[in-house]
């Protein structure tokens, strides 16, 4: 199998790199970056993009692979501009999963949120059902959807909102609905690894529990 991985410097993209690497499965893993990256596997390729470049964007994604999207970004990134918060949660995605069909590829594996919906009045849960309305009109044999609340690791920059939430939702967990209980990047990442790997046609959604149990398949 080929995979074509977009977002693999974030939280969730950095376990499913893990993922892939490590399955034997997986031949060829080619990764689309902003910035230079190195890869210790020899199974990765990196490829520099510049995601404005649509036909940059076009030309960097591998033929007939698995695509896995974890891209985001955030307000305090996009300094509160929408715009380009769009650009990237949006665009991006869509772009490369319009583009995966022009390269013959089957299968797109997206990471969105809980609450996803496009008739949300939250922004960011409306622009993530926006993201799966799209992608769930292209003829793709199979789309994955992941859905995780509150993730748990540790990412390169600090966020002291996201830190005091994952304190607080650990801690009391057992009053959380399932649905919205904070899951390890970690489980999220290999979830999206095995759920490639499943031979199942059409749209599945993911949320914690099957997350959970997906990840120790």
């Amino acid at each position: 199998m080929k995979a074509t991985l977009i977002g693999a410097t974030g939280l969730i993209g950095e376990s499913v790199l893990e993922a892939l690497i490590e399955d034997s499965d997986f031949s060829d893993i080619t990764i689309l970056v902003r910035k230079s990256y190195e890869s210790q596997s020899s199974k990765v390729k990196v490829r520099l993009v510049d995601f404005d470049n649509l036909d940059e964007f076009n030309a960097a994604i591998d033929p007939e692979s698995t695509i896995f999207c974890a891209v985001g970004t955030t307000r305090q990134k996009v300094k509160g501009d929408m715009s380009k918060y769009r650009k990237v949660d949006y665009d991006i995605p869509v772009n490369a999963a319009v583009f995966g069909l022009k390269k013959n590829c089957k299968s797109f594996v997206l990471v969105s949120s809980i609450g996803a919906d496009s008739k949300s009045s939250n922004f960011y849960t409306k622009l993530k059902g926006e993201v799966e309305d799209k992608i769930s009109t292209l003829d793709y044999n199979s789309f994955h959807v992941f859905r995780p609340s509150l993730l748990l690791g540790n990412r390169k920059e600090f966020r002291f909102a996201e830190k005091l939430a994952q304190v607080l939702m650990t801690t009391f967990s057992f009053l959380i609905p399932k649905h919205y209980k904070a899951i390890n990047a970690k489980h999220v990442g290999y979830a999206m690894k095995n759920a490639a790997k499943q031979n199942i046609k059409g749209k599945h959604i993911y949320t914690f529990k099957e997350i959970k149990d997906l990840a120790h398949n």
